[in-house]
């Protein structure tokens, strides 16, 4: 059967999509058939109307074969580009739980009562004036602490 130039692809896949779904199911899976057939049915009537097709049979099949190859190539080069960003992600993450265990380290180092505002600052998001009323100290030993304790963080991380 020949359809010339121009048919209606619709009439195609009604003629042929039953042959069409258990052949895809046969060579390529019931899983993948279904998606392949929708595919296959959107890029043949992007073009039917600009060619003729000799063998209608081989032409869907041909099609549906494309489809499935552009399908596993996405996924490859997909794949190939994931591939180093996962990597990276595995190394920063590497590098993140480093930085966390020095930090904290450091941390734990400072004497006590820098490390008492510094952990109430930082981490605990209160004010100067906050931190001076919890620890019964005035604002002024506080910012002065504080500045204490950045400054040994900061020769910590040089060393």
């Amino acid at each position: 059967m020949t359809l010339p130039k121009g048919s209606d692809p619709e009439a195609l896949f009604r003629a042929y999509s039953p042959w069409l779904l258990r052949t895809l199911q046969h060579k390529f899976g019931r899983e993948v058939a279904d998606d392949l057939l929708q595919e296959t049915y959107l890029r043949v009537t992007r073009h039917a109307a600009t060619i003729e097709i000799l063998k209608p049979k081989a032409f869907l099949l041909q099609v549906a074969r494309n489809v499935f190859l552009n399908g596993y190539r996405q996924k490859r080069n997909r794949a190939a580009l994931e591939q180093p960003l996962l990597a990276t992600r595995a190394q920063t993450t590497a590098a993140d739980q480093v930085e966390t265990i020095v930090l904290k380290d450091i941390i734990l180092g400072m004497p006590e009562k820098l490390r008492d505002v510094f952990v109430l600052s930082r981490f605990g998001a209160m004010s100067q004036q906050q931190i001076a009323d919890h620890l019964g100290i005035s604002p002024k030993t506080v910012e002065w602490r504080m500045t204490k304790a950045l400054a040994y963080c900061a020769a910590q991380l040089r060393e």
